[in-house]
């Protein structure tokens, strides 16, 4: 005998109500979890490393049981999608699995449309049917909802792994790791030469470039067009310093070793200064006789 068509649209709806639900929760986990792991991070920066590693077992537990709704959320869509199916009076194979794993897990839940869907399962399928599901005896169980469901304490790699990931996602430098410096630098021992430089300081000899390379032309063309370093006494002009000095009391200006004198302009200049100079004084600078009388004189009166 089928079953009732209330029971399988009782069904449907719980199905649909157990779907949102779920999405819900998932959504609400990641948000929550975002916050741990931002408080872990700010825990790893102070160094309270004690206090992590205890705190980070509620992420891992949080993240255990989001994965875990989603996997009952896929059963869930498979039943709502092949729920013809379920009008038989024995469960399809190709529903087994799923079917026994929401009985199994939905009591272990905070999901209250999950457990509505396990108790029209009950109802359809039997007493006998639901306790086989609960004690796992025939295996048909999903191994994965048996393992997200277990209640043992993370492992201690697991633990480490998370508090890296968080670090890592967040910036902080833990576990703190030395600066890498490089490989530290290579001394050559003078001594294991043939022939010592005590200390000194040596000259390395510049490899030979071949004749016909472009770099050797370029070196050529540029020692050519350098001025040779010997420009001294062999030039033809000399250029002494305009005015006398203890080395040269007499300046002279010659070229090719000839003397260049003043023209006789140049020279009548010369004269007419000095004579401006001379007026009223000598022709060093000092007044003369006549010029100090006249002075106080004035400053008599």
């Amino acid at each position: 005998m089928a079953p009732p068509a209330n029971i399988i649209t009782k069904l449907k709806v719980q199905l649909k109500l157990s779907i949102a639900r779920l999405r819900m929760v998932q959504q609400r986990d990641e948000a929550m979890g975002k916050t741990q792991r931002r408080a872990m991070a700010q825990l790893l920066e102070v160094g309270k490393i004690d206090s992590a590693k205890i705190r980070v077992e509620n992420i891992i537990r949080s993240d255990i049981t989001t994965e875990l709704h989603e996997i009952l959320e896929l059963y869930c869509e498979l039943l709502l999608a092949r729920a013809g199916l379920l009008e038989g009076h024995t469960c399809d194979p190709g529903l087994e699995e799923a079917v026994k794993s929401i009985i199994y897990a939905a009591p272990k839940t905070e999901i209250r449309e999950l457990q509505q869907v396990r108790t029209l399962l009950a109802e359809k399928y039997g007493k006998e049917f639901v306790l086989a599901a609960m004690e796992n005896s025939d295996q048909k169980v999903s191994e994965k909802v048996i393992k997200k469901l277990s209640v043992a304490p993370p492992r201690e790699e697991l633990v480490q792994g998370y508090l890296e990931e968080i670090a890592r996602a967040y910036g902080v430098d833990w576990p703190r790791r030395a600066k890498d410096l490089g490989d530290p630098p290579k001394f050559v021992d003078d001594d294991v030469d043939d022939n010592p430089s005590g200390g000194q300081a040596q000259k390395v000899p510049e490899a030979a470039l071949p004749a016909n390379s472009k770099v050797a032309e370029e070196q050529e063309a540029l020692s050519r067009a350098t001025p040779p370093r010997s420009l001294g006494q062999t030039t033809p002009l000399h250029v002494n310093p305009p005015s006398p000095s203890s080395e040269n009391p007499h300046p002279r200006v010659t070229l090719n070793s000839v003397e260049l004198k003043p023209s006789q302009k140049m020279v009548d200049a010369g004269i007419a200064k000095k004579s401006g100079d001379r007026k009223g004084g000598t022709g060093d600078g000092i007044p003369g006789v006549d010029e100090l009388t006249a002075r106080f004189a004035a400053l008599k009166r």
